[in-house]
């Protein structure tokens, strides 16, 4: 694996840790600008909506911009997101600063796949995007963490200036270890809007939406479930959220190899054993031991989800990826915040707090449903094309010249 992709790896620590660490800090943000905090959680959706917002706007206005340049002008907006934040002077401005900082998430990591994908060889491509998630994944077992102790410290302004030296770190990794990718000159804003609306990039999409929500459903209250159902104290809450990355981070391992081999089994499988997972979870909080286990499978199945979408999104929409690589962010941060009020709904309907899992199982399971429908639809073109390759080569034509295979980058794979 090139060293480039540690180089986004980096960025991808940055920006894993400054989109969880929020929901640790909310009490001292709360406390510090005089607010609720019930308030103060509009910093988590703020976030998100830059996420949803910037990854379809800013893939769009870096469409013919140089992938290493445009790279580095995302991390750049980031690190001033992050810096603007730890300087506000107030709730509003915080609110603004947010929303800065998550509108080159999606864009980054859309275009950091496409460029993870382009480094090495086909049948390699999925460990390399994978391997680009891993940042992500290690910022929630140690970044997110070590953030929530230092703002509790120091405050939290202290985090978010740590996070911008972050965004400065990758900035230079970035600098030094990406090498120059020139944007192909039949690409263009039109020809990524078109592969957007492609059928089955759209149902990659509506997977990623309903199938990754299920996770989120638990994930946004598994701080209250430890204390409330489990039986912990608070100061086992962060060990809870370092378990459920330590799954996710051998998640992402195991998905790079599995996706290269086989993306939809990879994306079936996952996506199965996450409905079970949630459903046993509804039984298992109740013993600490296996609560804590189920925390580790969750975390590892729930996140071994997001390459082989990320990989069929990027293929399906393989001469004009990076639109779509970017919206599959958009989906994902829909996701969060679908699970986070689906989950949130049945707490306060009186349900329980072990009603999220059964929520969560729900959605992963009509996600599920999409990707099956998705495959389906996909076997049927093959099968089609294949067909009519057949008729008009006709029973005693000579083979046809072959094309070459085209890789995410719309050039030919080696």
């Amino acid at each position: 694996m090139p060293l480039a992709l540690l180089a986004l790896a980096v960025g991808a620590f940055g920006i894993g840790t400054t989109e969880f660490v929020m929901m640790g800090l909310l009490p001292q943000v709360a406390d510090d600008l005089g607010t609720s905090v019930p308030t103060a959680g509009h910093l988590v959706s703020a976030y998100a909506i830059g996420v949803v917002l910037g990854a379809p706007l800013l893939t769009a206005l870096g469409s013919r911009v140089p992938r290493k340049r445009m790279l580095l002008l995302l991390m750049g907006l980031f690190t001033v997101g992050n810096l603007a934040s730890a300087l506000a002077p107030g709730f509003g401005w915080l609110i603004a600063g947010r929303v800065l900082a998550g509108l080159p998430h999606g864009a980054f990591f859309g275009l950091g796949a496409v460029v993870a994908a382009r480094l090495v060889r086909e049948d390699r491509q999925a460990r390399a995007v994978a391997t680009m998630f891993l940042g992500l994944t290690v910022a929630n077992i140690l970044g997110v963490p070590a953030a929530t102790l230092l703002g509790q410290r120091l405050g939290w302004r202290a985090t978010f200036l740590v996070v911008a030296l972050i965004g400065l770190l990758a900035v230079a990794a970035l600098a030094r270890l990406v090498p120059h990718l020139p944007v192909d000159e039949r690409q263009g804003l039109a020809r990524e809007v078109r592969a957007l609306g492609r059928p089955q990039v759209l149902l990659g999409l509506l997977t990623a939406v309903f199938g990754f929500a299920g996770i989120f459903a638990v994930y946004s209250y598994l701080a209250s479930m430890t204390t409330e159902v489990m039986g912990f104290g608070d100061a086992t809450v962060t060990l809870v959220l370092a378990l459920f990355g330590l799954g996710m981070t051998g998640g992402a391992l195991a998905a790079g190899p599995l996706t290269d081999r086989a993306p939809r089994p990879t994306l079936y499988g996952s996506l199965a054993a996450l409905v079970l997972a949630l459903v046993a979870f509804r039984f298992t909080v109740h013993v600490p031991w296996l609560a804590l286990v189920t925390v580790v499978v969750l975390g590892a199945v729930g996140f071994m989800t997001t390459t082989p979408l990320q990989m069929l999104v990027m293929n399906k929409a393989k001469d004009a990826p990076t639109l779509a690589s970017a919206s599959n962010h958009s989906a994902f941060n829909l996701a969060n915040a679908g699970g986070a009020w689906a989950g949130g709904a049945a707490v306060s309907a009186g349900w329980g707090w072990t009603s999220p899992t059964l929520v969560g199982a729900v959605l992963t399971l009509v996600g599920l449903a999409i990707a099956v429908v998705a495959g389906l639809l996909d076997r049927e073109e093959r099968t089609g094309k294949g067909a009519s390759r057949v008729i008009a080569q006709g029973p005693g034509d000579a083979p046809g010249r072959t094309e070459p295979a085209v890789g995410t980058s719309g050039t030919t794979a080696p």
